[in-house]
């Protein structure tokens, strides 16, 4: 199972002899499914060379704060946005010590100070400067704000000593990585989501669709999954690689997502429903390929089942989730689709723009709830969907205790 599959992993090397264990954890976190780029301090460059890591990780490695080549030579704010998780590994006392005082003095250093996303520290060092006064300061420092530790290990050291201050396999470190994304947080729960477009045939060739990728309903199928959710996902015609963990259906037209979905229904805690699903569908299909003969042809359309409104109102005690993609006046519509489809939460978000939405790989959503709102801000669906899930677990808890 790929359990970093779709995710961004920033690998933070610092000077120090266990930065040859750096290139290990890349394989192995790209072997998870990661997309992993590295940043290295110049003490990092005295032990590995920086053609290592863009060898192995396909990317080039990002040594310079200020970088000519980066737009407007802010690559430590693209980079520190463009992680879903860092983990510096190994950091060295000086890059701590640097780190917990909040400067900016070197490419890593401001990426930390700059990233709002979970940052994990791997110390690496002499069994002296790990034990010492300051440096165990600085570790507090750096932990009382948000960042987790993880060792070091006690053992041999290439000084020679005996003690702490080895840094974590790579093998461990990897699970470190991993657990930030698993949550728990839908533990023992049962989620049916569906996702993608519909497609309903006009004859054996031609078919009425919509412009969605999937990418939110498979980023938020990850999302549950990681969770610890047992997840079902009904997919309409996408080209996505099925999320970890994952069980999937294939359908095609509305007809076969709502017998799908419905099949599966009351085995479930939380139905999640993304898929654009066509309103309507051609009354009548055409058995053979319909020939371009007039200059007019009249197409009679029939609506299709809404499988959300169904789902909500056949199962009121199931907590049901809408998503809906609007052009114009996101708020007002979202908060009526949540009401009059007797959900209890509902995704809105703004297509038919240049960023966002359809076919891209971030978004921004607005959240509404009875008495609530949140809204996430434009970033990648696969981040967007754990911070969705997070709020969507704690509504869920708060619905069932009360």
């Amino acid at each position: 199972m790929n359990k970093l599959q779709n995710r961004r992993v920033l690998l933070g090397v610092t000077g120090g002899i266990a930065a040859y264990k750096a290139a290990e954890l890349l394989r192995l976190c790209q072997s998870q499914g990661a997309e992993v780029r590295v940043v290295m301090t110049h003490g990092a460059t005295e032990f590995v060379a920086p053609l290592t890591f863009q060898a192995l990780s396909g990317s080039p490695v990002h040594t310079q704060l200020l970088d000519a080549e980066e737009e407007a030579a802010m690559g430590h704010i693209n980079l520190a946005r463009w992680a879903d998780v860092i983990i510096v590994a190994p950091a060295s006392a000086s890059f701590i010590s640097r780190a917990a005082r909040g400067e900016a003095s070197d490419l890593l250093s401001a990426i930390i100070l700059a990233t709002e996303k979970k940052v994990l520290i791997a110390p690496a060092m002499n069994r002296a400067m790990y034990e010492d006064k300051v440096t165990q300061k600085n570790l507090a420092n750096l932990t009382e704000r948000g960042m987790v530790m993880l060792g070091p290990d006690e053992g041999l050291q290439a000084c020679g000593e005996t003690g702490f201050g080895r840094m974590l396999e790579p093998g461990a470190l990897l699970q470190d990585v991993v657990s930030v994304f698993q949550t728990g947080v839908l533990a023992g729960l049962n989620v049916l989501l569906n996702a993608g477009p519909t497609r309903e045939a006009i004859d054996p060739v031609r078919y009425i669709s919509n412009h969605s990728s999937g990418k939110m309903g498979f980023a938020m199928a990850q999302a549950c999954a990681e969770a610890g959710a047992a997840v079902t996902l009904v997919a309409g015609p996408v080209q996505l690689v099925t999320p970890s963990g994952v069980e999937r259906m294939d359908v095609t037209s509305a007809a076969e997502m709502s017998e799908a979905v419905m099949a599966k229904i009351e085995q479930v805690d939380i139905f999640i429903a993304t898929a654009a699903v066509a309103d309507y569908t051609p009354e009548h299909k055409a058995v053979e390929k319909i020939k371009k003969n007039d200059q007019k042809m009249q197409l009679n359309l029939v609506k299709t089942v809404d499988i959300v409104s169904t789902v909500s109102s056949t199962y009121p005690e199931l907590f049901c989730v809408g998503f809906a993609a609007e052009t114009n006046d996101v708020e007002m519509y979202g908060k009526a689709k949540l009401k009059n489809k007797s959900l209890d939460m509902l995704a809105a978000n703004l297509v038919g723009v240049a960023e966002g939405g359809f076919n891209s790989d971030e978004n921004a959503l607005k959240i509404f709830w009875s008495g609530g709102e949140h809204q996430f801000e434009m970033t990648p669906k696969h981040s967007l969907a754990q911070q969705f899930v997070e709020l969507m677990a704690e509504k869920y808890n708060e619905k069932h205790t009360t």
